[in-house]
């Protein structure tokens, strides 16, 4: 018996290389994402707050005009209200 590996050995060896390089990457590329997650997260959050900040704003001018059509007397008679 020779001590040199045989063919199936060197198979294997570059097969588990490369599936644990493969492996390397994927747990590279989760990291880079367990990062990236929490700041996308942030960013909706402030999106969500600042929508509600706009629809507040809206509300308020509906309300606003409104006032101003009853002050001028511009409310249109067929619309109940």
């Amino acid at each position: 018996m020779s001590d040199e590996p045989g063919p199936v050995l060197d198979f294997l060896r570059e097969n588990f290389a490369r599936v644990h390089a493969k492996l390397d990457r994927i747990g590279e590329d989760v990291r880079n994402l367990q990062v990236r997650m929490p700041n996308l997260e942030g960013g909706i959050g402030h999106l969500t707050i600042g929508q509600a900040e706009l629809n507040s704003r809206m509300d308020g001018f509906e309300r606003r005009l409104d006032r101003i059509e009853r002050r001028l007397d511009l409310t249109d008679a067929t619309v109940p209200g």
